[in-house]
């Protein structure tokens, strides 16, 4: 069974545990992904298993929309309207506000917060998402900047460094496996890369002064906002040291003892696993 196939399988039952225990109109369940497919995956045996991301450019770890452009399915019995479309950017980050929103808990006030709570769009009470800009980064270097100017349809993005794919002409970077974010592995934009989404949603076609006659006033536009994004920032603990990275097996969730392997038998706890 592919993973994807169980990510699906594990839904369902989470759909059906739901419903089991009348708490579907209670729940808003958010189905998504943290990024495009992995076009460069391979198995232990040499067996591609990349995934395709359609019309958009790149994959997993780059910021080209390959990367980052995933679907997002809402449930909420009830309360969202089935069946409805909104083609708005939204961010993963939305889920904490959003959550906070919902439980009634209050908000962090000692920082700022990138996400917006979703549930004015969702329900409709507004057309257009709160993310006027959104900031993208690989890992900690801003590599990319969307610009979505309020009460238009547009959809303008910047980049202002690329990864190097490998071999020419592919949508990945095969000699490495996965995109890098520095030195030789990339490519550096002055000026940057800009692109009209609405119009070209593979980023096949970067815009010059001589295409668009905005192109330096919306460049200027982006570059003033990334100036105040950054003033916003400071530093943070390093998520990635060695302290948090290293296994620690007593948080390791188990269905076998510590002492043992950890091991579950998928057929006997299938059907309790979500009680």
């Amino acid at each position: 069974m592919s993973n994807n196939h169980l990510h699906f399988e594990i839904s369902g039952q989470i759909l059906a545990s739901l419903e089991r225990l009348n708490l579907s109109n209670r729940t808003l369940v958010y189905f998504t992904s943290d990024q495009g497919a992995h076009v460069e995956e391979i198995s232990d045996s040499g067996e591609v298993h990349g995934g395709w991301n359609g019309i958009y450019k790149g994959g997993k770890s780059t910021n080209w929309e390959g990367g980052i452009r995933v679907p997002g399915l809402l449930r909420w019995p009830g309360v969202l309207t089935a069946g409805r479309s909104i083609d708005e950017p939204t961010s993963n980050m939305d889920l904490f506000p959003t959550i906070v929103k919902l439980s009634e808990a209050t908000m962090p006030r000692d920082r700022i917060i990138d996400g917006q709570d979703l549930m004015p769009l969702l329900l409709g009470e507004v057309q257009q998402s709160g993310h006027e800009f959104l900031f993208h980064y690989c890992n900690s270097y801003l590599s990319a900047v969307r610009w979505h100017p309020r009460h238009s349809s547009s959809i303008w993005k910047a980049h202002f460094f690329t990864p190097n794919f490998y071999p020419e002409g592919t949508q990945g970077c095969f000699d490495t496996h996965v995109c890098l974010c520095y030195g030789d592995f990339i490519s550096h934009h002055d000026p940057p890369l800009l692109y009209d989404l609405l119009r070209d949603p593979s980023e096949s076609l970067p815009l010059t002064p001589s295409s668009e006659s905005q192109y330096h006033q919306i460049l200027e536009v982006m570059q003033k906002a990334v100036s105040k994004h950054q003033e916003t920032l400071t530093p943070v603990p390093d998520q990635l040291s060695l302290n948090n990275v290293i296994w620690k097996p007593w948080l390791q969730p188990c269905c076998s003892t510590i002492w043992k392997h950890c091991n579950c038998d998928k057929e006997r706890n299938r059907s309790t696993a979500l009680d």
